[in-house]
Protein backbone atom coordinates (compact mmCIF):
# COMPACT_ATOMS: atom_id res chain seq x y z
CA UNK A 1 0.00 0.00 0.00
CA UNK A 2 1.33 3.24 -0.98
CA UNK A 3 0.36 5.93 2.18
CA UNK A 4 0.85 8.70 -0.29
CA UNK A 5 -1.26 7.34 -2.39
CA UNK A 6 -3.95 6.72 0.45
CA UNK A 7 -3.92 9.93 1.65
CA UNK A 8 -5.06 11.11 -1.65
CA UNK A 9 -8.18 8.14 -1.71
CA UNK A 10 -8.82 9.45 1.74
CA UNK A 11 -9.48 12.95 0.88
CA UNK A 12 -11.23 12.50 -2.44
CA UNK A 13 -13.65 10.28 -0.12
CA UNK A 14 -14.03 12.87 2.34
CA UNK A 15 -14.66 15.99 -0.01
CA UNK A 16 -17.30 13.54 -1.84
CA UNK A 17 -19.47 13.10 1.33
CA UNK A 18 -19.21 16.29 1.84
CA UNK A 19 -20.06 17.61 -1.35
CA UNK A 20 -22.96 15.12 -1.37
CA UNK A 21 -23.98 17.08 2.00
CA UNK A 22 -23.70 20.46 1.01
CA UNK A 23 -26.17 19.22 -2.07
CA UNK A 24 -28.55 17.81 0.50
CA UNK A 25 -28.20 21.51 2.90
CA UNK A 26 -28.54 23.49 -0.37
CA UNK A 27 -31.86 21.84 -1.30
CA UNK A 28 -33.26 21.73 2.26
CA UNK A 29 -33.04 25.58 2.11
CA UNK A 30 -33.99 26.07 -1.04
CA UNK A 31 -37.29 24.23 0.14
CA UNK A 32 -37.62 26.09 3.13
CA UNK A 33 -40.83 27.96 1.88
CA UNK A 34 -42.39 24.92 0.32
CA UNK A 35 -45.68 24.03 1.25
CA UNK A 36 -48.39 21.58 -0.20
CA UNK A 37 -50.12 21.65 -2.92
CA UNK A 38 -53.35 21.61 -1.89
CA UNK A 39 -55.40 22.16 1.65
CA UNK A 40 -54.03 19.70 4.42
CA UNK A 41 -50.93 18.26 1.83
CA UNK A 42 -47.56 17.89 3.85
CA UNK A 43 -45.22 20.07 3.04
CA UNK A 44 -41.66 19.41 1.80
CA UNK A 45 -39.78 17.41 4.33
CA UNK A 46 -36.17 18.15 5.25
CA UNK A 47 -34.02 15.66 4.11
CA UNK A 48 -30.98 14.28 6.34
CA UNK A 49 -27.62 12.22 5.32
CA UNK A 50 -25.25 10.12 7.04
CA UNK A 51 -22.31 8.70 6.71
CA UNK A 52 -20.21 5.47 7.32
CA UNK A 53 -16.63 4.06 6.43
CA UNK A 54 -15.67 1.44 3.55
CA UNK A 55 -12.00 0.15 3.09
CA UNK A 56 -11.06 1.14 -0.01
CA UNK A 57 -9.86 -2.35 -1.48
CA UNK A 58 -6.69 -1.21 -3.69
CA UNK A 59 -5.22 0.68 -0.58
CA UNK A 60 -6.46 -0.62 2.14
CA UNK A 61 -7.53 2.68 3.32
CA UNK A 62 -10.66 3.50 5.47
CA UNK A 63 -12.61 6.10 3.17
CA UNK A 64 -16.07 8.24 3.73
CA UNK A 65 -19.23 7.47 2.08
CA UNK A 66 -22.85 8.26 2.36
CA UNK A 67 -24.45 5.48 3.49
CA UNK A 68 -28.46 6.76 3.67
CA UNK A 69 -29.99 9.90 2.16
CA UNK A 70 -32.96 9.80 4.31
CA UNK A 71 -36.16 12.36 5.72
CA UNK A 72 -36.42 14.55 8.79
CA UNK A 73 -39.90 12.57 10.57
CA UNK A 74 -39.87 15.49 13.11
CA UNK A 75 -43.31 17.61 13.20
CA UNK A 76 -44.51 20.37 10.64
CA UNK A 77 -44.57 23.42 12.05
CA UNK A 78 -48.50 25.27 11.51
CA UNK A 79 -48.52 28.52 10.52
CA UNK A 80 -52.03 30.65 10.27
CA UNK A 81 -52.52 32.03 6.64
CA UNK A 82 -56.18 31.63 5.77
CA UNK A 83 -55.49 33.34 2.53
CA UNK A 84 -52.90 30.01 1.28
CA UNK A 85 -54.31 27.89 -0.92
CA UNK A 86 -52.95 25.23 1.20
CA UNK A 87 -54.80 26.25 4.04
CA UNK A 88 -56.75 23.83 5.99
CA UNK A 89 -60.40 24.47 7.08
CA UNK A 90 -59.04 26.19 10.20
CA UNK A 91 -56.89 28.47 8.57
CA UNK A 92 -53.60 26.82 9.15
CA UNK A 93 -50.94 26.00 7.07
CA UNK A 94 -48.17 22.73 6.87
CA UNK A 95 -44.82 24.45 6.97
CA UNK A 96 -41.46 22.50 6.04
CA UNK A 97 -39.69 21.28 9.04
CA UNK A 98 -36.33 23.39 7.62
CA UNK A 99 -34.71 25.40 10.05
CA UNK A 100 -32.54 27.54 8.17
CA UNK A 101 -29.76 28.42 11.39
CA UNK A 102 -29.45 24.28 11.70
CA UNK A 103 -29.12 24.06 7.46
CA UNK A 104 -26.74 26.77 7.78
CA UNK A 105 -24.71 25.62 10.54
CA UNK A 106 -24.29 22.14 8.64
CA UNK A 107 -23.43 24.18 5.93
CA UNK A 108 -20.52 25.98 7.36
CA UNK A 109 -19.85 22.61 8.77
CA UNK A 110 -19.38 20.57 5.61
CA UNK A 111 -17.57 23.68 3.93
CA UNK A 112 -15.18 23.41 7.28
CA UNK A 113 -14.58 19.53 6.08
CA UNK A 114 -14.29 20.18 2.58
CA UNK A 115 -11.96 22.61 3.55
CA UNK A 116 -9.73 20.20 5.92
CA UNK A 117 -9.56 17.59 3.25
CA UNK A 118 -8.20 19.85 0.01
CA UNK A 119 -5.69 20.75 3.03
CA UNK A 120 -4.93 17.27 3.39
CA UNK A 121 -4.60 16.80 -0.28
CA UNK A 122 -2.48 19.48 -0.92
CA UNK A 123 -0.07 18.83 2.23
CA UNK A 124 -0.02 14.42 0.41
CA UNK A 125 0.90 16.27 -2.70
CA UNK A 126 3.79 18.41 -1.41
CA UNK A 127 4.96 15.27 0.75
CA UNK A 128 5.17 13.54 -2.54
CA UNK A 129 7.28 16.28 -4.07
CA UNK A 130 9.75 16.70 -1.47
CA UNK A 131 9.78 12.51 -1.79
CA UNK A 132 11.08 13.11 -5.77
CA UNK A 133 13.36 16.15 -4.79
CA UNK A 134 15.72 13.47 -2.30
CA UNK A 135 15.29 10.80 -4.70
CA UNK A 136 17.20 13.32 -6.95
Amino acid sequence: MDPLKAISAIAASGMRAQAERLRIVSENVANADSTGNSPGADPYRRKTISFGQMVDQATGAEMVKVTDIGRDQSDFELKYDPGNPAANADGFVKMPNVNPIIEMSNMREASRSYEANINMLDTGRKMQLQMIDLLK
